[in-house]
């Protein structure tokens, strides 16, 4: 019982918590900066009102951009084509708009929106100083919401080298970069890019360093149609940092997690290595001394039929499995002379679908156990094995080592060169600083007022299972079993079941019941009238006996009496000495003595 009763706590307390996290489920917002007191919540409401304030910099920094005042201030769309593409889609032709969010909109923010389908973009702007990289931090800093969904395409940035011939106009997808950074996807592929581009020192050719996959599960930040903000911090300590909504999802080292690796290795596999034509790589060999046996019979195939199969009763040997259609009729249109004679189509046979089969019987088919396959000989180890052949090593002559990759190309241009078959790819709050206080406060007046909008719109626990339910079906059930156990549980513990009363009503009357002193001596009273009858009416005869049993009670009541003092440390009580006396000094040997037992037992 206390086992079922642990059962029934555990459930109780398990249900509470489950309740409680529905009713107390709210989205927890980030407290950016103590600073950051710009949201007026209006709680009294049921969404949340924001006043809002185009974030400025507090800090050097080296870009910003919110697209708040609605124009393309000081960016260039590209006029040129892409190359090597067919000429219809090769042009960068795909229209930007600036526009607020279509959900969880703040008054007065606007963003960057793509909006063509299956078209090239390219937008581009100038940093307001280049940024060098030498003894600062460079941070790059956006917000990207894929407001329906993405199919194919990417919202990544790339910073774009410094250089003297630099236009704009003619931003492509082969203009030299330094940095590519954000979110990409196609099909199921769900990509955030950092890739740098390293100069290799002694040609002077550059070469792609792409950093390894995040090891944590994109697709939520592709499909849920919030803002989600992205940062890169690199170091010059040759480190870097990864952050989506300002938790970080990389990191790494620009020496040790770049693929490929930024030092090549010191010795390659010499290219004029030939193997040997003697080089034996075969671990193991045929065991040429191995005889085939006498019994080994290579003649006999893998299955043969089942010789202890019995042609089940009732089968119809002489109806065919297939019959014409009785009900068919030849279309009016058919010509034999073109479509040849009309047959009609062919069912199956009613007759069969009674029976266990119809047409000829075959025995079903069984493995063969005296099939062997055919011989070979046992393999051995190879006494000549010399392992697995590989060219020698000779010392790179590319070889270089490079301690400083963050050293890079300095940068003096940001832009956007994407092809999407989504549209409706939002971006805004574009900044490049160094110090990362700047970028914080920078995400708290613009991103951070998104989130809370974002938040305090969200659907109810409630609906927010309902719709899980819709489109995951299945989820029903963990529903229904979730409120029923708890229900179920209660019902078996606490319901009473009429077998339980009646055994309780059976042991109480079981259960002695505790007399007063006055309903005793009534009962001894009753049991002295009993006993003085008989005596009065008796004979002489019959004194004997009477003698016989009223010393038999006394000598038992006397042993109990015995049994009791010495229980009670020999110290009678003054009411047990009353009673010997009067037992003493009366004639009425028999009832005292009983009286004088009953008392004494009570």
């Amino acid at each position: 019982m206390q086992f079922q009763w642990d059962w029934l706590c555990f459930s109780v307390l398990l249900f509470n918590a489950v309740s409680a996290e529905s009713q107390g489920s709210e989205v927890e917002v980030e407290d950016f900066d103590k600073n950051s007191e710009d949201a007026n919540v209006d709680k009294g409401g049921s969404s949340l009102e924001v006043v809002y304030k185009t974030p400025k910099p507090t800090g050097e920094v080296y870009f910003t951009e919110t697209f708040d005042d609605g124009i393309l201030s000081g960016w260039v769309l590209s006029q040129t084509k892409k190359e090597d593409t067919d000429d219809d889609i090769a042009k960068y032709d795909g229209r930007w708009e600036i526009e607020p969010l279509k959900e969880n909109m703040v008054p007065g923010d606007r963003g960057l929106v793509l909006k063509s389908v299956a078209k090239h973009h390219a937008i581009s702007a100038m940093l307001t100083q280049p940024f060098i990289f030498d003894s600062k931090p460079l941070i790059i800093q956006y917000e990207v919401n894929f407001q329906d969904g993405i199919d194919c395409g990417g919202a990544y940035v790339k910073l774009l080298s410094k250089s003297d011939d630099l236009n704009l106009e003619y931003f492509f997808d082969k203009t030299a970069y330094t940095i590519m950074f954000g979110p990409d996807k196609c099909g199921e592929d769900y990509k955030l890019h950092f890739i740098f581009r390293h100069k290799h020192p002694k040609t002077g050719d550059y070469e792609e360093k792409h950093a390894k996959r995040p090891d944590v599960d994109l697709k939520k930040f592709y499909t849920d149609k919030k803002t989600h903000l992205y940062t890169l911090v690199l170091k010059p300590d040759n480190t870097f940092e990864v952050s989506i909504d300002q938790t970080i999802v990389a990191k790494g080292s620009l020496l040790e997690d770049m693929v490929p690796p930024v030092n090549p290795p010191r010795e390659i596999e010499d290219p004029n290595d030939k193997k040997p034509e003697d080089w034996d790589e075969r671990a193991k060999i045929p065991d040429l001394t191995a005889v085939k046996p006498d019994d080994w019979n290579e003649d006999e195939p893998p299955n043969i039929e089942d010789p202890d199969a019995v042609k089940p009763e009732g089968w119809l040997d002489d109806a065919p499995e297939y019959i014409s259609d009785p009900n068919a009729k030849k279309p009016e249109d058919w010509d034999e002379e073109m479509d040849g004679e009309w047959e009609a189509p062919q069912i199956p046979n009613p007759n069969c679908e009674t029976a266990p089969g119809c047409g000829e019987w075959v025995r079903p088919m069984m493995n063969n156990p005296n099939y062997k396959g055919k011989w070979k000989p046992p393999m051995i180890d190879n006494p000549n094995y010399q392992g697995i052949w590989s060219p020698q090593k000779i010392p790179n002559p590319d070889y270089f080592e490079d301690p400083h990759p963050f050293q890079m190309t300095p940068v003096s241009a940001v832009g956007l060169e994407l092809w999407s078959m989504t549209s409706d790819i939002y971006f805004d709050n574009f900044i490049i600083c160094s110090e990362k206080e700047v970028a914080d406060r920078w995400a708290a007046d613009g991103w951070g007022l998104k989130k809370l909008v974002a938040s305090a719109n969200e659907p109810g626990m409630f609906s927010q299972l309902v719709t899980a339910a819709e489109e995951r079906p299945w989820l029903w059930i963990l529903y229904i079993l979730t409120l029923a156990l708890p229900v179920g549980l209660g019902v078996l513990f606490c319901w009473p079941s009429k077998k339980i009363d009646e055994d309780l009503e059976y042991k109480k009357t079981d259960i002695a019941k505790t007399k007063t002193k006055g309903e005793l001596e009534q009962d001894i009273q009753g049991q002295d009238e009993e006993l003085d009858g008989p005596n009065d009416n008796a004979g002489d005869g019959d004194d004997g006996g009477e003698d016989e049993d009223t010393e038999e009670e006394n000598e038992t009541a006397q042993g109990r009496h015995e049994e009791e003092g010495n229980k009670s440390n020999k110290s009678g009580s003054e009411d047990e000495m009353k009673e010997a006396d009067e037992s003493t000094g009366s004639g009425d040997g028999p009832a005292k003595s009983v009286r004088k037992r009953r008392v004494r037992k009570d």
